[in-house]
C-alpha cells in the first residue's frame, strides 16, 4: 500500500469530509423543499407578514344597578309601606381581544365573547390607527363574531387564510393577539393536539403551547408560511380561582371558521340543521340493557315537544345508527351532521328500536339560538 503524507491524508480526510458535508446539505435541502415544516432559524418574518393585519378590540358595556326602596311605615294615609326601584348607579365594563382582519372591506374575525353584549366596540390597527366597528353576524356555538369597521383611503392589510385539515401534530405555530392590553404580541409553540372536545358537540379545536392569555381571544393562530390556521379562543384553568394552565391553549379551525363566516356575512348568523332530540353516548351497560350488538349510535333520551323528531315519530329508548348515508359511531357525530344540511332539508334516520331496524323521515328544523352565551376560560373536561 502506498505510503501517503501526512498532507495527503489531511487533504483526503478533508475532501471527504467535504463530500459528506455537502451530500448531507443536499439531503436536508431535499427534505425541506418536500417539506416545508422544518424548524425555522426565526419567527420574525412569519410574524412581520401577519401582524399588520391583526387588531386590538375594546369593548365597553354599560351596567345599570337597581335598589329597592322602601319608605317609612307610619304614612299618613294608613297604607301599607310601596316598594320602589330606583336605578341608582351605571357603570361601564371595559374589555380587551383581538382580532384578524379578513377582508379590505374592514371584516374582521373576533370571538364571540369578546363583543357579547357591548354597547361599544373600538378596533386599533397595528399602525394605531382607530375605528369604530358594528356587528355583522355572531355564533354562540363556535364563539365566532364578525366585525367590521369602515374603510379607509389606504388599502387594510389582510391575512392570508390557510387550511386547518392539512395540520399535523408537532408543527410550529405562532400566536399573535393582545394579552392583558400588551398589543402586538407574538409568542410561539407547536400543536399539541386537534381534534379537543370542551363539552359542545361543534367542538373541534386545536390544542397549542403557544402562549395564550386573556386579551388574546380573537386573534389568529398562524403556520410558518404566515398563514392564519386557526382563531384563539381559549385556555384551560379554574376561572374562579384565576388559575390558568401553562402551555395549554385552544384555537378554532380556520375551515370551521370560514364556513360560520360565510353564513355570517349573509344572514347575520349560522343556519343549522336541527333534529330536535337530546342524546347521549351508548356504554357497554347500555349494549347490556338494550341488548345492542356495539356502542355505536346514540341514544334518544329526550324529544323536544313539537320539534322535527317529535313530529317525526322518534321517542325516548331509539338508538340512532345512520343520518342520511353516515354512519352515526358516536353522538356527538349526529348534531354536526345534522347541522351541515339546511333546515328544512328531508333526511331519514335508520334507528334501532326494541332490536328492530327502521328508517324514518324527518324534516331538519333549524337550531334555535340560546338565550345565554357559553364563555371559554372556564375548567371543563376535555377530550
Amino acid at each position: 500500500m502506498p505510503y501517503l503524507s501526512f498532507f495527503q491524508r489531511t487533504l483526503s480526510a478533508c475532501c471527504c469530509s467535504a463530500f459528506i458535508l455537502l451530500f448531507s446539505l443536499s439531503n436536508a435541502q431535499n427534505v425541506s423543499a418536500q417539506n416545508p415544516q422544518y424548524i425555522p432559524y426565526s419567527f420574525a418574518d412569519i410574524a412581520e407578514k401577519i401582524r399588520p393585519a391583526v387588531v386590538n378590540i375594546n369593548t365597553v358595556q354599560t351596567i345599570g344597578a337597581i335598589i329597592e326602596q322602601i319608605p317609612q311605615a307610619n304614612s299618613n294615609d294608613g297604607r301599607p309601606p310601596s316598594r320602589e326601584k330606583n336605578p341608582i348607579h351605571q357603570f361601564k365594563r371595559r374589555s380587551l381581544g383581538s382580532g384578524v382582519i379578513i377582508g379590505k372591506e374592514g371584516y374582521i374575525i373576533t370571538n364571540n365573547h369578546v363583543i357579547e353584549a357591548s354597547d361599544e366596540i373600538r378596533v386599533k390597527l397595528s399602525d394605531d390607527q382607530e375605528f369604530q366597528a358594528k356587528i355583522i353576524g355572531k355564533d354562540v356555538k363556535t364563539d365566532i363574531a364578525l366585525i367590521k369597521i369602515a374603510p379607509t383611503a389606504q388599502e387594510l392589510p389582510v391575512a392570508v387564510l390557510g387550511d386547518s385539515n392539512a395540520l399535523r401534530v408537532g408543527e410550529w405555530v405562532i400566536a399573535v393577539g393582545n394579552p392583558y392590553g400588551l398589543s402586538q404580541t407574538v409568542t410561539a409553540g407547536i400543536i399539541s393536539a386537534k381534534g379537543r372536545v370542551m363539552g359542545n358537540p361543534y367542538d373541534d379545536f386545536i390544542q397549542t403551547d403557544a402562549s395564550i392569555n386573556p386579551g388574546n381571544s380573537g386573534g389568529p393562530l398562524v403556520n410558518i408560511n404566515g398563514e392564519v390556521i386557526g382563531i384563539n379562543t381559549a385556555i384551560f384553568g379554574q376561572v374562579d380561582q384565576n388559575r390558568f394552565a401553562q402551555g395549554i391553549g385552544f384555537a378554532i379551525p380556520i375551515n370551521i371558521v370560514r364556513e360560520v363566516v360565510d353564513d355570517l356575512q349573509q344572514y347575520g348568523r349560522v343556519k343549522r340543521g336541527w333534529v330536535g332530540i337530546v342524546i347521549q353516548e351508548i356504554t357497554p351497560e347500555i349494549v347490556a340493557s338494550f341488548n345492542l350488538p356495539n356502542t355505536k349510535g346514540a341514544l334518544v333520551t329526550g324529544i323536544v315537544p313539537d320539534g322535527p323528531a317529535d313530529k317525526a315519530g322518534i321517542v325516548r329508548g331509539d338508538v340512532i345508527l345512520r343520518f342520511n348515508d353516515v354512519d352515526i359511531a358516536h353522538s356527538i357525530d349526529l348534531p354536526r351532521i345534522a347541522a351541515d344540511y339546511e333546515p328544512g332539508a328531508t333526511s331519514s334516520l335508520l334507528i334501532n328500536r326494541d332490536g328492530e331496524e327502521m328508517l324514518i323521515p324527518l324534516t331538519l328544523g333549524e337550531f334555535p339560538e340560546p338565550e345565554t352565551p357559553t364563555f371559554p376560560f372556564e375548567e371543563l373536561p376535555v377530550q
